[in-house]
């Protein structure tokens, strides 16, 4: 995310990094550092903070915002979530390479109701999705069925209640590199919708 955050530092704001221990730790671990970290650097106005994610990231702070008293204030563009899931996970949930790359988070990542997705209440904050459909993966596209990144079918990446959803020509991998990527996600903090009509 690093090209990501210094486009927007560019373009004026103020940008936190945070990145964690996908392959090592479970999710509510992971959602445990996610607040250490809003505390840190957003004291006692965490509400007012914007989140910017990537794949899992997404799902992370569905977690965390959910456990929140109050609406979140802040806006949230999510990249190339898998926000209902993923067939890639459903398909080798049992194989010990898939969960030794993957790690106990993403594991959980599975498409049916023990996915830690579909257990999330609805949402409470406003968000736009960018999917990608380009693909690098030719096996993760053979196993997704429809339009993919390679790693997320683009259906899977819608959320309900979502304020604004648009699809571009990138991969999962990098989609967070893309300069139209980069003034989307600025458009959607600062007007909370995109600029793009996606084709």
């Amino acid at each position: 995310m690093a090209i990501l955050g210094r486009r927007l530092e560019s373009d004026g704001f103020r940008v936190v990094r945070f990145g964690y221990p996908s392959t090592s730790e479970p999710i509510e671990a992971l959602v445990d550092s996610l607040a250490a970290e809003v505390g840190r650097c957003c004291g006692a106005h965490p509400g007012t903070a914007h989140f910017v994610t990537h794949s899992m990231g997404g799902v992370l702070v569905r977690v965390y915002l959910a456990r929140q008293p109050q609406p979140h204030g802040g806006r949230v563009v999510m990249l190339s979530p898998p926000n209902q899931g993923s067939e890639i996970v459903d398909t080798f949930s049992e194989s010990p390479l898939l969960r030794s790359f993957l790690g106990p988070a993403g594991t959980r990542l599975g498409t049916d109701a023990a996915g830690i997705a579909s257990q999330l209440p609805p949402i409470r904050f406003s968000v736009g999705v960018i999917a990608g459909d380009r693909s690098m993966s030719p096996l993760g596209s053979w196993l997704i069925p429809g339009p993919d990144d390679g790693k997320v079918g683009v259906g899977r990446t819608k959320l309900d209640g979502a304020a604004d959803f648009i699809v571009l020509p990138a991969t999962h991998t990098f989609i967070m590199n893309r300069a139209d990527v980069a003034e989307e996600v600025a458009h959607f903090l600062r007007q909370g919708r995109f600029g793009h009509t996606s084709p």
